[in-house]
């Protein structure tokens, strides 16, 4: 689990694809400082786990599933991603707990400086869209952000300097791809919703009438 605040920017040494995958090697050097093989790292919003390491890089395998759900796939050599270690339990929570489970790849559609800062806006799929709130979180490339508007079919969020300084999402603009991930929250509200309502249909019977008042 991660909180999607970019620890470093990695740079992309290789992606050797092959038919079962992929395997990716980053250079860093935060993220290195205390990694060893089976640790997680987040890339791009991705969860990867580390296969080896040196002081300088690390290697990652990326499964064939992983390469057609983000964009980890696009990458080339000399690209920067971003990096953020596991969350540990005594750690603080600066941004939204996120996974590491990426629900799409989605589009900028829309890029409007503000000053200093920026204004980014997102289509999203139907399917994502209901995941998301006014002023909720959604990690975009791993990095934890505010939405800060709702369309029937996107979503706005404000990059400050300090968010485009650290992370990538300062170089994107309108029609490059980024990984989405939902507010995991909304999806277990979601769920629970779902199974209390399934459990209230089964239950009308005869008996649950009559203690409603139906005789």
């Amino acid at each position: 689990m991660f909180t999607g605040i970019v620890e470093e920017l990695g740079t992309v040494v290789s992606l050797q694809r092959d038919s079962q995958g992929a395997t990716l090697e980053i250079q860093a050097h935060t993220v290195l400082t205390d990694a060893k093989v089976g640790d997680s790292i987040a890339v791009d919003g991705a969860c990867l786990t580390v296969s080896a390491c040196t002081s300088a890089t690390f290697l990652a395998d990326v499964s064939a599933e992983t390469l057609r759900r983000t964009t980890l796939a696009e990458r080339k050599t000399g690209e920067q991603v971003n990096l953020e270690r596991a969350l540990r339990l005594k750690d603080r929570l600066g941004g939204h707990l996120v996974l590491g489970h990426v629900d799409e790849v989605a589009t900028i559609s829309g890029w409007k400086d503000e000053g200093t800062s920026s204004c980014m806006q997102v289509s999203l799929s139907e399917k994502a869209i209901r995941y998301v709130a006014y002023k909720g979180s959604i990690a975009i490339d791993g990095v934890s952000l505010t939405i800060s508007n709702v369309a029937a079919d996107a979503v706005e969020v404000a990059l400050i300097p300090h968010t485009k300084h650290v992370t990538t999402l300062g170089t994107k603009r309108n029609g490059a791809h980024v990984n989405i991930e939902v507010d995991l929250l909304a999806r277990y509200v979601e769920t629970l919703l779902l199974k209390h309502t399934a459990t209230e249909t089964a239950a009308i019977d005869m008996a649950f009438l009559a203690r409603h008042g139906f005789h």
